[in-house]
């Protein structure tokens, strides 16, 4: 790893450790020391918050939105509301390479019994090829989401030429409702039918009262990430709390 990004991500941690994450989120969209940089969403459950957080700070930045082609048209179709609500000038959508899926999943069941395949065919390989411009990239993670994140800075290595930015690193599911009640944000219309986390329709199940939020994310495996997020260079499994994507 080069010296200096774990440097420079030291030393964007010292300057803005007692920021607010609006704050965070600007002066990471305008500081030299971070580089070009994206957001990466889902148009999932909390997403709403990060994206209306760039509509005001810049609306032009661009937004990575990673479509598998197993989403709910739910998220297909809130993700065209809020691009268009919010004022979003450079939003993006990422597929899958069309001979890639002939090669790999050509019947579509591949998640069936290769969840892990099917997640880095659909989502993590075309992400990390879109990423591949970006000097870093904004996250919706945050601290209270499992143990694996309890120490989450709002500026962290990925990759020796890559940093993630965690703006929400510090906020409780508290902030996050009332940030949509106070800004009037629209909600995923899957929320208030039972989906408070939201990822491919295949993989997707309501969650019951007293359930674990993610419980319904691959439920009934060990499985805990799409693969967006590492540690150590490895997908986190874990036997608690499954975490949040982004």
């Amino acid at each position: 790893m080069q010296p200096d990004i774990a440097q420079r991500a030291a030393a964007l941690n010292d300057r803005y450790r007692h920021h607010a994450a609006v704050t965070v989120m600007e002066k990471a969209l305008k500081d030299p020391e971070v580089g070009n940089v994206a957001l990466v969403s889902s148009f999932g459950a909390e997403s709403v918050v990060l994206l209306h957080m760039v509509s005001l700070i810049s609306p032009g930045t661009p937004v990575l939105f990673v479509d598998t082609l197993m989403l709910f048209q739910e998220t297909l179709d809130y993700q065209r509301e809020v691009s268009r609500t919010l004022g979003l000038t450079d939003v993006r959508t990422i597929t899958a390479e069309q001979a890639m899926l002939d090669l790999e999943d050509p019947d579509g069941t591949l998640h069936q019994f290769n969840t892990d395949a099917c997640c880095a065919l659909r989502k993590t390989v075309p992400l990390e090829q879109a990423l591949s411009g970006f000097d870093a990239w904004i996250t919706g993670r945050k601290r209270y989401q499992a143990a694996t994140r309890a120490t989450l800075d709002f500026f962290e290595v990925e990759t020796p030429t890559r940093m993630k930015i965690n703006p929400l690193a510090h906020w409780g599911r508290e902030d996050l409702e009332e940030y949509m009640v106070q800004n009037r944000l629209p909600r995923h219309p899957l929320v208030a039918k039972g989906y408070p986390s939201i990822g491919c329709a295949p993989c997707t199940s309501p969650v019951k009262p007293g359930e674990d939020p993610r419980a319904g994310r691959w439920r009934g495996s060990q499985k805990t990430e799409c693969g967006i997020h590492f540690i150590g260079g490895k997908i986190v499994r874990t036997n608690g709390n499954k975490e949040n994507a982004a």
